[in-house]
C-alpha cells in the first residue's frame, strides 16, 4: 500500500472554526528604571538609535550583503527563498533565509516572523536545532541567517528509503524528541514537526538532525490553552483541531512521523484534508498491514503512547526518552554543552559592571522578550518557590544535556546569584541566560547606560559607578577602581559611552579558568 506524503501547510475547512489565540499575560517581576531629572547644560548623551517606521525588527535597516555574498537558491517557501551565502570574513557557508515585505500583507504575518527571529535566538546552540548566525532588514527584506545543513531534509531520506530498521528508526525518534523536550522545557512550542522540516546536517547515512522552520512556533505558556488551529494536515493533533490545546501536540507530531519511519506511510490519510482530520479525530492505528506484524511489541507501544488521543494521557517528551525501545535504540547519549550551560559560562566570566549592566538590560525587556526564560525558570523552578535552588539548578541543567560535576554547577550558581543569598531568583535568572543579541541590541546597551550615567553628561564617572554598584551591593573601593581602570581605555578616569559599548560587546573582560564537561 502505497499513500502520497505532500508537502505543504493546512488548510483548515470552515467546519473546524477558527479562532485567534490570547494574548499572553506579560510575565512577573517586570522592573522598571527609576526615572531621573535632566541635568541642564549638560553635554549631550549619546544618541538613543532610531528604528526605521517600516522596520519589522524594529532597528536600523542593516544590509546583509557587507556580510555576506548571496549565491544558488536552495529552496522556495510561501514568504521568500532561502540561499546559500557566504561569509565574507571568513568564506565559512551558511543559509539565508529572504523574506519578502512585500508579501507581509497582515500584520500577523509581520509578527511571526518577529517571532521566529526571537525563538531561534531563544533556541540557538541546542542539540539538533538548527544555529542561528543573525537577522538583517532592508527596505525589501528581512533575512534571517542561520547554520546550512547539506544533506537535505528527512522528507527527501524518507521517500528515498521507504522505511526504516526499527534501530534506525530509534535514533530519528530520539533526535525528534529530543528537540521537543528541550523547546518544551525552553517554553516552546513548535506546531509544525513533520519530516521536511528537519534536515540533516551532511549527506552520511548517520547525519545529525536539525529542526528547522520555527514560523508556526510560539513562547507558550503552561497550563494556558492555545486555539488556533496551525500545522501540516497528516501531522496535526486531535485537540489542535478542537481549538484547545497545549504543549503535547508536538508530542503527537513525533508520533506520527516515527509511525512513518517504521512503516513509509502515515497513520492518518485520506483522499482530501478534511478526511485526513475525520481519521485524525477518530484515531482508529493500524498495526494490521505490513509491515506491522513483524514490528517489535515495544516500538508499537511507543507509537499507541505517542498517539493516545487525550493529551493528558499522552507520553511525555521526558517519558519517550527512557521508553525501553528508544532507550534500547542504540543512539548517542553524549553530553551537550546547552544553549543556557553556555550563556551562564559566559556570565560567570564577565566583570561586575557587565553584570549589572546585563541585570538592567534584564529589568527592563518587554515580557516577550523573554517569555521562554520565563518558562524556563518556572520549570527550573520545581517547588515554586520563586528562586532556583543548587538541586534545581543541577537537575535544571541536566534536562538541557549537560553533565557538570556538583563544583562545577556551584560555580555558576555562585555567579547567577548576584545579590549573594544562597538562591537564583528571577531577575538573576533572565540576567544570566539572555542571549548575547540582547548585549548586542545599540538601544539596549544605549539604555544600560544612561542608567549609569546620572547626571547625563555622556560619561560614567567613578562616584556614579560606585553608587550604582552598593545599590546593588556588588562592590567595594578596590573593586569599582579596578573596573574603571579596565573598561577606561583612553585613562582620563571615566567611561565615556564608546568604551561602555567595546565592554558590553567583547569577550570576557577578566577571563577566568574554563569548566571542562565530564
Amino acid at each position: 500500500m502505497g499513500i502520497c506524503l505532500c508537502k505543504g501547510k493546512t488548510t483548515v475547512p470552515e467546519s473546524y472554526g477558527y479562532q485567534p489565540a490570547k494574548p499572553s499575560t506579560p510575565p512577573p517581576h517586570q522592573q522598571s528604571l527609576r526615572p531621573r531629572p535632566e541635568t541642564r547644560f549638560a553635554p549631550p548623551s549619546p544618541l538613543k538609535p532610531v528604528a526605521q517606521p517600516d522596520s519589522i525588527l524594529g532597528r536600523p535597516y542593516s544590509d546583509v550583503q557587507s556580510v555576506y555574498t548571496l549565491g544558488k537558491e536552495l529552496g522556495r517557501g510561501q514568504f521568500g527563498v532561502t540561499y546559500l551565502c557566504t561569509e565574507s570574513s571568513t568564506g565559512l557557508q551558511y543559509a539565508c533565509k529572504s523574506i519578502s515585505k512585500r508579501k507581509l500583507r497582515r500584520k500577523n504575518d509581520r509578527d511571526d516572523i518577529k517571532r521566529e527571529m526571537q525563538i531561534l535566538q531563544h533556541l540557538t546552540g541546542q542539540a539538533n536545532i538548527v544555529d542561528f548566525k543573525g537577522a538583517y532588514e532592508d527596505k525589501n527584506s528581512v533575512h534571517l541567517v542561520m547554520e546550512l545543513c547539506a544533506g537535505g531534509e528527512l522528507f527527501d531520506r524518507i521517500i528515498a528509503k521507504g522505511h526504516y530498521t526499527e534501530k534506525a528508526a530509534a535514533g530519528i525518534c530520539k533526535a525528534i524528541v529530543n528537540v521537543v523536550d528541550i523547546c518544551n522545557f525552553m517554553g516552546v512550542m513548535h506546531r509544525d514537526l513533520k519530516p521536511e522540516n528537519f534536515l540533516l546536517a551532511t549527506k552520511n547515512e548517520g547525519a545529525m538532525l536539525k529542526a528547522t522552520d520555527f514560523g508556526l512556533s510560539i513562547f507558550f505558556e503552561e497550563g494556558k490553552v492555545y486555539r488556533d488551529i496551525v500545522g501540516s494536515a497528516y501531522y496535526v493533533a486531535p485537540e489542535v483541531l478542537k481549538r484547545r490545546y497545549g504543549k503535547e501536540v508536538d508530542i503527537w507530531s513525533a508520533g506520527v512521523i516515527l509511525y512513518i519511519l517504521l512503516s513509509g506511510v502515515p497513520p492518518f490519510w485520506a483522499e482530501h484534508e478534511k478526511g485526513i482530520f475525520d481519521a485524525i479525530l477518530e484515531g482508529q492505528i493500524d498495526f494490521e498491514s505490513s509491515p506491522w506484524p513483524s514490528i517489535s511489541k515495544d516500538a508499537k507501544d511507543l507509537v499507541r503512547r505517542m498517539l493516545t488521543q487525550d493529551p493528558k494521557k499522552r507520553i511525555t517528551s521526558a517519558q519517550v526518552l527512557e521508553h525501553p525501545w528508544i532507550r534500547e535504540g542504540g543512539a548517542s547519549d553524549k553530553p551537550i554543552d546547552s544553549a543556557v550551560l553556555s550563556r551562564m559560562k559566559q556570565f560567570r566570566a564577565m566583570n561586575k559592571l557587565k553584570k549589572l549592566a546585563l541585570k538592567v538590560i534584564a529589568e527592563n525587556l518587554s515580557g516577550e522578550e523573554i517569555k521562554g526564560l520565563k518558562q524556563m525558570f518556572t520549570n527550573m523552578d520545581t517547588d515554586n518557590s520563586g528562586t532556583i535552588t543548587f538541586e534545581e539548578l543541577k537537575s535544571g541543567l541536566a534536562r538541557l544535556g549537560s553533565k557538570l560535576s556538583e563544583a562545577e554547577v556551584k560555580q555558576l550558581m555562585e555567579a547567577a546569584d548576584v545579590d549573594g543569598n544562597g538562591t537564583i531568583d528571577y531577575i538573576e535568572f533572565i540576567t544570566a541566560t539572555l542571549h548575547r543579541h540582547k548585549l548586542e541590541s545599540e538601544e539596549n546597551v544605549h539604555n544600560a547606560f544612561k542608567y549609569f550615567d546620572k547626571d547625563n553628561s555622556g560619561f560614567i564617572t567613578m562616584d556614579e559607578l560606585e553608587v550604582a554598584m552598593k545599590e546593588h551591593g556588588l562592590g567595594d573601593d578596590a573593586t569599582i577602581k579596578e573596573i574603571i581602570s579596565e573598561v577606561d581605555t583612553d585613562n582620563d578616569g571615566k567611561i565615556n559611552y564608546d568604551e561602555f559599548c567595546g565592554m558590553m560587546r567583547s569577550g570576557s573582560i577578566r577571563p577566568q579558568q574554563p569548566m571542562k564537561l565530564k
